[in-house]
């Protein structure tokens, strides 16, 4: 593989081009250190190169503002309310007492009190979109609803329109962490 590199800036961010005669028709942006690197087929011309650094940096730079803005626990309090009042406003809880971020759940993506209200999340949730964090929540307010997974159960959490986007989202995710050190076969 023969690779050119040359550099450029957009909107103040440094960018690194990088040409690969093996690379046929797709353009990535993924950041390396300080650089925005913008990985290019060989044979595209600098105007082309300029329209899609003009699509995929802001993107890219949105990307990484979305994952590094994490909500407060107060935050997730307001969030958990607003679901309340969106999806369970009919229903009787046990009172919600607190939400949280906690790092030691690596196998669980919530979970729930119901004898104290307490909610807690995964930090695993924490770079994930905002969609995802909302159904994972109402999961676990459902449970001050219904204790278990029961038809009701299910179906109140069902009232998220994400929820089948979620659960296929968070599978994704899952399945990609599962093989992420076994090489391509390819």
């Amino acid at each position: 593989m023969v690779a050119t590199l040359t550099e450029a800036e957009f909107a103040g961010h440094p960018i690194r081009i990088r040409r690969s005669t093996r690379r046929r028709k797709t353009v990535t942006a993924v950041r390396d250190g300080e650089h925005i690197v913008l990985q290019v087929p060989a044979r595209l011309r600098r105007s082309e190169i300029d329209e899609v650094m003009a699509e995929l940096v802001p993107k890219l730079l949105a990307r990484e503002e979305q994952r590094q803005r994490v909500p407060s626990d107060d935050e997730l309090m307001a969030r958990a309310q607003t679901l309340i009042d969106r999806y369970l406003s009919d229903q009787v809880l046990t009172p919600l007492t607190s939400v949280r971020w906690v790092t030691n759940q690596s196998q669980r993506w919530g979970s729930c009190s119901t004898r104290s209200g307490a909610i807690r999340l995964s930090h695993r949730l924490r770079s994930m979109p905002e969609w995802v964090v909302d159904n994972i929540l109402l999961h676990e307010l459902v449970h001050l609803v219904q204790p278990n997974h029961s038809p009701q159960f299910w179906a109140l959490v069902q009232r998220d329109p994400n929820c089948e986007r979620a659960n296929a989202y968070l599978d994704g995710w899952t399945d990609a962490m599962a093989h992420r050190d076994r090489p391509t076969p390819f």
